[in-house]
């Protein structure tokens, strides 16, 4: 005998396979798509992210490599050697931070902030229009809400995980 439950939770079961292999599909797709809106300036996706973060006001003064990495969910070591060829091409600068002297804080060099706000961003909105086509406000609002929901899910259970130690949230020995 099936029981109802048992049929639900089935469901429940394909329904999240089915949301979660689109996530990564949408994952794939946004970095190879994304990549191409703006390789003619030199750019990836990571790269992107990067100077997405640190171009909102709260990064003004920079962000130490730590505060990056868990902004943008990566590691540190994944991080470093992506900040490490921006710096080479220009994009970036470290130096020490102010308050800890051990750690270094990363900010958006003029040239960056010039490639970021003349160059990339037109591509990168012309790229948001394309792939939103057909979105309402409402629907883009929507899709935030549940994504944000996802993402604190994902959080809790990497903290669960021991994803912060893993990861070697203390100090940043850079």
């Amino acid at each position: 005998m099936v029981y109802p439950e048992e049929e639900t939770q089935a469901a429940r079961m394909a329904l999240a396979n089915r949301l979660f292999f689109r996530l990564y599909q949408c994952a794939n797709m946004l970095h190879k798509t994304g990549t191409r809106a703006v390789e003619q300036e030199g750019l990836t996706t990571q790269q992107w992210a990067v100077l997405g973060a640190l171009s909102r006001p709260e990064a003004g003064a920079g962000m130490s490599v730590g505060d990056l990495a868990r902004y943008l969910k990566v590691s540190r070591q994944n991080l470093s050697g992506l900040i490490g060829r921006m710096e080479r091409d220009g994009r970036v600068q470290s130096g020490p931070d102010p308050v800890d002297r051990r750690s270094r804080v990363i900010r958006m060099s003029e040239a960056g902030r010039s490639l970021w706000q003349d160059e990339a961003l037109p591509k990168i909105h012309g790229y948001y229009g394309q792939v939103l086509e057909g979105f309402s406000v409402n629907d883009v609002t929507h899709s935030l809400h549940y994504l944000l929901k996802l993402l604190d899910n994902m959080q809790r259970v990497d903290d669960a995980q021991g994803g912060a130690e893993a990861a070697g949230a203390g100090a940043d020995p850079a």
